[in-house]
């Protein structure tokens, strides 16, 4: 059994005879609880926030029907309108996880990686 240093005084990771890392060290560690940590501050709001306006959505279409058959243009509406901003919306979280995972995350999960022995897998 091999012991690690990790980026916390706290503990060190170990790794077993198997060659495998020790998990439940890793998942404990300061540095893991930080980067989940970090990633529930960006998924949970825009979670919340999306679910919002999809229900906004569904709200006005149950109980504004005047309002989202509005005609834009000839066959165009309000309704037909928020209804395909929703795909819209999906495509910008889907844009922004992107950019934050690649600026935020994925440097942290390699820095766990290469003081967990596994490299850049």
């Amino acid at each position: 059994m091999k012991t690690m240093t990790s980026f916390s005084r706290d503990h060190d990771f170990v790794e077993e005879d198997d060659g495998e890392p020790d998990f439940s060290a890793i998942a404990g560690s300061a540095e893991f609880v930080q980067l989940r940590r970090r990633i529930l501050r960006f998924v949970l709001p825009v979670t919340a926030l999306f679910l919002t306006w999809y229900l906004v959505y569904v709200l006005l279409a149950a109980y504004a029907p005047e309002f989202m058959s509005l005609r834009v243009s000839d066959n165009i509406t309000v309704g037909l309108l928020l209804g395909l901003s929703q795909f819209v919306t999906t495509v910008a979280i889907m844009i922004a996880y992107m950019v934050f995972a690649k600026r935020r995350v994925d440097p942290a999960v390699a820095q766990l990686r290469e003081r967990a022995g596994k490299g850049s897998r």
